[in-house]
């Protein structure tokens, strides 16, 4: 019997996402290193996490013309579903399923991540 946390073991070619339904991979939610090498630690969950991600598109529905396979996708923020681990071959991977109403940005190339705020952040004070 396999455990229910355990990555499911899938092929590209069963794994069909249905309607307009955008399915990606590859959505980063780890630490992020700026080009003059600053390390920015993980921030999902927090405030500063409020941002759009990229992910690339590994599934269309039949009835998605905007977007294609192996494009990538910038997302508004929280406009994905939780993450589903499959095995497709040999690599694991994480799968969401996003809004495509809620894609602001595409790409045919893995994009630098441009989704650094100018704005300034104070955690609230202890009193």
């Amino acid at each position: 019997m396999k455990a229910a946390y355990s990555a499911h073991k899938i092929t590209r070619e069963q794994f069909r996402a249905l309607n307009d339904s955008v399915i990606v991979e590859d959505m980063e939610f780890d630490v992020r290193i700026t080009q003059t090498g600053l390390i920015l630690p993980n921030d999902n969950g927090k405030s500063l996490g409020i941002r759009p991600r990229w992910g690339r598109v590994y599934a269309v529905g039949p009835e998605q013309t905007d977007v294609q396979v192996g494009e990538w996708v910038c997302v508004a923020h929280g406009r994905w579903t939780r993450g589903l681990d499959i095995e497709d071959g040999d690599v694991k991977r994480t799968v969401r399923k996003i809004d495509p109403k809620d894609i602001l940005l595409s790409a045919d190339e893995r994009p630098n991540d441009l989704t650094f705020s100018d704005a300034i952040h104070i955690e609230k004070k202890e009193r």
